[in-house]
């Protein structure tokens, strides 16, 4: 759920629930006579954005639960979404699905960018999310219309998004795992990109953002009842072997609108888990699990400088200004859940 505070008082003003309940619009797109929307996932676990002239905020949500779909059949409304909402009420709007009966644990929480675009010589108010299924989404901020979908990583699982129904393209690959055959999926379930933030400088008219390369070999278990307390997923969700000297995580300059890439470095073998920030100085920081702090440039990709922190960068830059001179700060501390799981593995490895 999703709820609107007073931030005078505290006092809670409206709790909108992410799912709807039976005799609410969209519970019809949960299997019916059935408790699966109760405990149907969709959470919303990363910061929305908000535009002050619509006076509209925009919330991503999470994938349904189980992650195996087969006992949840329909579109399984609001997860793996962009809610459009009145702050003062928590009215819906409009929403737009990225991945409808979502099989493959694409969130769609991800930051939610506002922007003013040209497109076909008309100035666009949009909206821009680089979604965990791997397409790039460009949609109209006022009334949640498809603009674009166009894929920014690696992507076996839909063959494109239909541009008039806004619904994934799904291809074979999809029906396999959806049929629960172990399944080489593009990309993971990490994503084409994780819960760190993009930006878009919109000078150069591109969004700057770590991305990860990689798939998992995916498979759907027989799923069972939801038992409190225990994991609700009913996966097999294994890594695929890696070409010798291929970096997982890149930082990369893309089209908003077309998916390509001007530019792309790739970091280290390691995911990034820093997010990225862009300046009208021409600048793009961002950081590095092995410490360094790195500014690269906006135009070429090339590094600039950098600053070895002592300790892995898993946090978003900010810029700031203090007596008319210019700061850029970044929490540095290594840890956080993929961390964890790398430093397990190095354990059992060595």
């Amino acid at each position: 759920f999703i709820d609107g505070i007073d931030p005078e008082t505290g006092k809670r003003l409206w709790r909108r629930y992410t799912i709807p309940a039976p005799g609410e619009k969209g519970n019809e797109t949960w299997p019916q006579g059935t408790n699966a929307w109760e405990v149907g996932g969709g959470s919303a676990w990363i910061t929305g954005s908000y535009d002050p002239q619509l006076d509209l905020m925009f919330w991503g949500t999470g994938n349904p639960a189980p992650w195996a779909s087969q006992s949840r059949p329909g579109d399984n409304l609001y997860t793996s979404s962009v809610l459009a909402m009145r702050p003062k009420t928590g009215e819906i709007v409009w929403h737009y699905q990225f991945t409808p009966n979502d099989a493959y644990d694409y969130d769609a929480c991800w930051e939610l960018i506002n922007a003013d675009l040209k497109i076909d010589g008309k100035d666009r108010k949009v909206l821009m999310q680089l979604n965990r299924n791997g397409f790039v989404y460009v949609l109209d901020r006022a009334s949640g219309s498809l603009i674009s979908a166009r894929p920014y990583a690696k992507v076996n699982w839909a063959n494109g998004v239909d541009p008039d129904t806004g619904r994934p393209i799904e291809s074979d690959i999809a029906k396999s795992i959806r049929a629960g055959n172990p399944t080489e999926m593009w990309p993971s379930t990490r994503g084409g990109k994780n819960w760190m933030h993009a930006s878009f400088n919109p000078q150069t008219g591109l969004l700057y953002a770590a991305t990860l390369h990689e798939g998992r070999m995916y498979k759907h278990l027989e799923t069972k009842p939801h038992v409190v307390g225990q994991r609700y997923m009913y996966i097999e969700n294994l890594p695929l072997p890696r070409a010798a000297g291929e970096p997982i995580g890149h930082i990369d300059a893309i089209n908003p609108l077309t998916g390509e890439k001007k530019w792309r470095v790739p970091l280290t073998d390691f995911q990034v888990w820093s997010a990225t920030l862009s300046t009208a100085g021409g600048l793009v920081f961002t950081g590095k699990e092995t410490g360094e702090f790195i500014a690269l440039d906006a135009e070429t990709g090339k590094q600039l400088w950098q600053f070895q922190t002592g300790s892995g960068i898993n946090a978003m830059p900010v810029t700031y200004t203090h007596k008319g001179r210019q700061y850029v700060t970044v929490l540095s501390g290594i840890g956080g859940l993929y961390w964890n799981i790398a430093r397990e593995q190095l354990r059992l490895a060595l």
